[in-house]
């Protein structure tokens, strides 16, 4: 196995990668939202306020179901990665308060396999979550045929990392959904619907020279892990959802410490805020953070839309509020 693991060094995640087969540009059109259509002064939630967001469309029928994000560490350039394979590029914009408020430059292709061809059919296609790698690789979890892939810059054929041996036995629909890179280089993986424990845990895996060890993610019922990004001072931030006809989707954002993120855990994670109506909310899955330009944390969610005319594309960003 080559090592996840660098010591002391991160490499730069620049987004270069990962190359696309036959991307091309795509319109992406952008309406600003507030945080809540029925009191649009409201701007905080729990510990996080809101800074800026919208919906995102296009007339290209394959622009949506977005479930994995990464944001370049200076906030300007962004990629998500697509239940059916697909990378979109773009560049974001900021208002003169530095709030996200556009979307502008994008592209969208699709992944390609070992082969180096395009991804074809949702059990091979199905992309959930990246993360940035040690040598400006961003790696990428797959549901279906769970496994992982390192897409390196100026390469469209990934190169197979080797899986938590556990993985084999998890559902069809229930594999790594939340993958980051930790501060020391390692990588930490939640499953979505993987449980042990009579159901209140959720299986999960931390990286090391020699391969995985086991972990789990306390859960209340129902709440299923839909991504996981690392804080600027080290700790994690991992989204999880319920969804039910009567009450829509609720994604709650929770916060790990960094100390406790070691083999054999059970993590328990705090609360930061509870999204839902009358907010402006929807499928949320990909998540990524970085440090602003004041030094506050921002977090960034997008929302898988499942490509399902009933729901939207939804971006936001929100700083913690310390």
């Amino acid at each position: 196995m080559r090592s996840p693991i660098i010591a002391g060094a991160l490499a730069l995640f620049v987004l270069a990668g990962p190359v696309p087969a036959a991307a091309e540009p795509v319109v992406i059109n952008t309406l600003a939202i507030p945080l809540n259509d029925e009191d649009e002064a409201q701007v905080t939630i729990g510990r996080l306020r809101y800074r800026g967001g919208m919906v995102l469309s296009s007339p290209e029928p394959r622009f949506g179901g977005f479930s994995a994000l990464g944001i370049s560490p200076d906030g300007g350039r962004m990629i998500a990665l697509s239940d059916k394979g697909l990378r979109l590029r773009a560049r974001l914009v900021y208002d003169r308060h530095g709030n996200l408020a556009g979307v502008r430059d994008g592209d969208l292709g699709s992944l390609s396999g070992l082969d180096g061809a395009p991804l074809s059919g949702k059990r091979n296609s199905d992309a959930e979550s990246l993360t940035p790698g040690v040598e400006g690789e961003i790696i990428v979890a797959f549901e279906g045929r769970h496994r992982l892939w390192r897409y390196f810059p100026g390469n469209p054929a990934p190169e197979p990392l080797p899986p938590p041996l556990e993985l084999r036995g998890a559902p069809t629909n229930g594999g790594i959904e939340a993958l980051t890179m930790l501060d020391d280089g390692s990588l930490l993986a939640l499953t979505e619907k993987y449980t042990a424990g009579a159901g209140t845990n959720v299986l999960g895996w931390i990286s090391d020279e020699t391969g995985w060890s086991v972990l789990t993610l306390a859960i209340e019922p129902e709440f299923w892990p839909t991504g996981a990004a690392t804080l600027p001072d080290g700790d994690v931030v991992v989204s999880v959802r319920h969804f039910s006809l009567r009450g829509g989707a609720i994604i709650r954002l929770q916060r790990i410490a960094a100390a406790d993120v070691r083999p054999g855990a059970r993590l328990q994670a705090q609360a930061l805020a509870e999204i839902r109506y009358p907010l402006n909310v929807d499928n949320f899955e990909g998540i990524e953070a970085r440090r602003g330009a004041q030094g506050e944390t921002l977090i960034y969610v997008i929302s898988d839309d499942n490509y399902n005319p009933l729901q939207r594309t939804l971006m936001m960003m929100f700083e913690v509020v310390e």
